[in-house]
């Protein structure tokens, strides 16, 4: 098989561990025509977002019995979506990426080079720094939130109106379809800003999670661009998000 892109090599790979069971970081390193020290960095890449469990010499498929929802691992839903997101970026877009498990199965995606990344997590950083296209990495600092996963308040704030960007990439626990994106989080406050250094905002998200109503309104309609989510969205639902004003974007999973 000749050389693949890291997008495309960490889909392939994906889809193996779930076919077979279990690869190995030899066998791989021979098919894709790349190093094994390649091939770890996309195994360790693929587990830290769910895809599978690294063992001695390779990777096998997570049990059954380990997946569970309330740990929101990366889902086919989260990964078409990513897909899809991924188009929308163009080499040397400075963009924002906020944390999150939707959020962060795009990372595992990108492939555009020149890029200038900001992000609120340090999970995202990390792996960020993994990739080949080796994007200039920014991290807006402030006070760690644990519920979240990420930085908060008014340093990360400050850092990101020190800067302007092509796009924001932001997930949500939630979405009214009267308002705009919901969430759990009091902590809005750096979302908001995000989204008001950005020229255009992007949000990933679940249809499930479409229609749930959280305590907090987080991006109202108005601030939105696009919005894109998987195929299972019922076309009513689609029509009235496209009734305020944003573009609508489905992912075939």
């Amino acid at each position: 098989m000749s050389k693949r892109n890291t997008q495309q090599r960490r889909q392939i790979i994906a889809n193996m561990v779930q076919e077979q069971g279990e690869v190995s970081v030899e066998n791989l390193a021979t098919l894709f025509e790349t190093s094994e020290v390649t091939i770890r960095k996309d195994l360790t890449a693929l587990e830290e977002s769910g895809f599978l469990l690294r063992r001695y010499g390779g990777a096998i498929k997570i049990p059954t019995e380990l997946i569970e929802e309330s740990h929101e691992q990366l889902s086919k839903q989260k990964l078409a979506i990513a897909q899809v997101a991924v188009q929308q970026i163009r080499e040397h877009n400075r963009i924002i990426i906020d944390s999150g498990s939707t959020t962060g199965a795009l990372v595992k995606v990108l492939n555009q080079t020149g890029l200038v990344i900001m992000t609120n997590s340090l999970a995202l950083a990390n792996e960020l720094t993994t990739l080949e296209c080796e994007p200039t990495v920014l991290m807006t600092g402030g006070t760690w939130d644990s519920r979240s996963e990420s930085f908060q308040g008014k340093v990360a704030e400050q850092v990101l109106r020190s800067y302007d960007f092509d796009q924001l990439f932001i997930g949500a626990d939630g979405l009214d379809l009267l308002r705009g994106t919901t969430t759990f989080n009091e902590l809005i406050g750096l979302s908001q800003v995000m989204a008001e250094v950005a020229r255009e905002v992007i949000v990933l998200i679940e249809s499930q999670k479409i229609g749930r109503k959280m305590p907090n309104l987080e991006l109202q309609w108005q601030q939105i661009d696009k919005l894109i989510t998987d195929d299972q969205l019922a076309p009513e639902i689609q029509l009235q998000i496209e009734q305020q004003g944003v573009e609508v974007i489905l992912a075939k999973n």
